[in-house]
């Protein structure tokens, strides 16, 4: 896939057959409008930990924070849009329950005229894509519209989890201990990491660590830069330092990890 395209994928293909590009806690580039058709499974979002079943629908603004976990038996697809597009689109994340028959089966209707328009490939067909992604950014704005969907007000907890989420996803890479985060958020440590573990089921330091190993994962799958200039950008002291943290957190050494990328 392209950034500068919108593009139809299932949950399989966004992971690309390796869980870890979605169940750890990262953010992307673009935005992605997931529908949830079959199973169950969990969703971080936003600094909250929350449930998720079929005829659910996940906005995800580009730079977002955000894991997925849906297992073995879920289904479901997610329209990936590139940043920047003139679509009107939500300015933060929603997770919708969406219980009206008639709204299930207009999204499914959209996606899958969409889903053949990218098969087909005929002439115009990125104007299509673009046509049909619009006309779900219309959907989508509706059902955000419904009083059923207004957002309960979170608690002091709820919004410092995702402010803290914010920061992970602007300075993961500067190497800042979990203190520096705590000081910016004006909390202390022990407090930062007390309330994000009661919006998401993770310590602050799980979710930091998780978007650093995500990102080493990553470059080190689709890049030729050497460990030592990754664990440079990613803010390690040492490229020692990085082997150690990678193998602690994923059982491999990062000369493993490009092996075995696929």
């Amino acid at each position: 896939m392209t950034e500068n395209t919108i593009e139809l994928l299932t949950l399989a293909q966004l992971s690309q057959g390796q869980d870890w590009r979605v169940q750890l806690c990262h953010d992307r580039p673009v935005h992605m409008l997931i529908w949830i058709t079959r199973g169950q499974g969990l969703l971080q979002l936003d600094g909250q930990r929350r449930g998720l079943g079929a005829h659910n629908a996940v906005f995800i603004p580009a730079r977002a924070l955000f894991a997925l976990d849906m297992g073995r038996q879920g289904i479901g697809q997610a329209v990936v849009i590139p940043d920047g597009t003139e679509l009107r689109l939500p300015q933060m994340p929603r997770h919708l329950r969406i219980r009206d028959v008639q709204a299930q089966t207009e999204l499914t209707g959209l996606i899958e005229a969409a889903q053949r328009e990218q098969q087909a490939k005929r002439p115009l067909y990125h104007d299509a894509l673009e046509g049909h992604a619009a006309l779900m950014s219309v959907w989508l704005r509706r059902q955000i519209m419904q009083d059923e969907h207004v957002p309960n007000r979170r608690n002091a907890a709820a919004r410092l989890s995702a402010r803290f989420c914010q920061m992970v996803c602007e300075h993961y890479s500067s190497g800042a201990p979990m203190a520096q985060y705590a000081e910016s958020l004006e909390v202390t440590p022990t407090h930062l990491s007390r309330a994000v573990k009661s919006a998401t089921g993770k310590t602050a330091a799980d979710i930091l660590t998780e978007r650093v190993v995500h990102e080493a994962r990553h470059l080190l799958g689709t890049t030729e830069h050497s460990a030592q200039d990754i664990a440079r950008h990613l803010g390690f002291g040492s490229a020692a330092y990085f082997t150690r943290f990678m193998q602690q957190h994923t059982g491999l050494t990062p000369s493993r990890l490009r092996a075995t990328a696929t």
